[in-house]
């Protein structure tokens, strides 16, 4: 059995760094369990606490749409279709999507008002996208080429597991 402490968030350490150790962490989680709805809402849950996001999630592709998956945060839509908000486009595009002002997003679907920025990953499975990874934040462009370089190296790890 793994025992979870969540990653300091320390202001000591840097973003990569937290990532750096996130990393570690959700790598022990995954060897350890193999249900992949466990290990999702784990990692939602450490990603989440560890770099201080509104709302972190998994939707999971099903019958062409994305359903609701484990998550962290107020409740959210349950279904958005392919190509509707962040999350539908980057399953439509199959790539991240980073948007620095949500409001400035066309067919953007809120789940808060007091969202202000989002990225939404793909994970693919046998060559086609198996699910979406999502953070939403209160602040403004929060979100960067570091947030993405390493939460793509998440979603490649979970390729591996899926």
């Amino acid at each position: 059995m793994v025992i979870l402490e969540n990653v300091t968030t320390s202001t000591h350490q840097t973003k990569q760094q937290k990532y750096k150790l996130l990393l570690q962490q959700i790598r022990d989680i995954v060897s350890h369990e193999d249900d992949l709805i466990a290990n999702f809402g784990n990692i939602a849950a450490v990603v989440h606490h560890t770099m201080g996001f509104d709302w972190t999630g998994f939707y999971l592709i099903k019958n062409g749409e994305l359903v609701l998956g484990p998550f962290q945060g107020p409740a959210a839509v349950s279904r958005i279709p392919l190509g509707k908000g962040v999350c539908g486009t980057s399953y439509a595009k199959e790539c991240t999507i980073i948007v620095d002002d949500v409001e400035q997003f066309a067919g953007y679907v809120p789940c808060s008002e007091l969202d202000k920025s989002e990225i939404s990953l793909p994970a693919f499975h046998k060559g086609e996208v198996a699910l979406i990874f999502n953070i939403n934040s209160h602040k403004m462009k929060n979100f960067d080429d570091t947030d993405k370089r390493y939460l793509e190296e998440l979603m490649h790890l979970l390729e591996e597991i899926l």
